[in-house]
């Protein structure tokens, strides 16, 4: 059986461009860029800490990383006014079980 995937948001703060370059490239392998250091992605767990785990080997002590999970219900209010088509969800995520 399939894992199955949630939504996250991923922001950071990287000081450096070299590394912010870097954390940019990785993310978008996995999701898409909702600004500039915000990225949406749609991961199974161990994909996440997958990811968690290659970005840290990317970002110094004094950079941040936050990785926010989203609940279904979450993800169906989210209100994305100025550009609505940044936030499109796909509609076929039935588990059958």
């Amino acid at each position: 059986m399939a894992e199955s995937k949630n939504y996250y948001l991923i922001c950071y703060d990287i000081r450096d461009p070299k590394r912010w370059r870097k954390a940019f490239k990785l993310l978008k392998g996995y999701g898409e860029n909702i600004q500039f250091s915000i990225f949406r992605v749609r991961l199974n767990q161990r994909d996440r800490e997958q990811l968690r785990w290659k970005l840290e080997q990317i970002l110094a002590q004094e950079d941040s990383l936050l990785i926010a999970g989203l609940c279904k219900r979450c993800v169906e209010r989210i209100e994305a006014c100025n550009r609505p088509e940044a936030w499109e969800v796909e509609h076929d995520l039935h588990e059958i079980f």
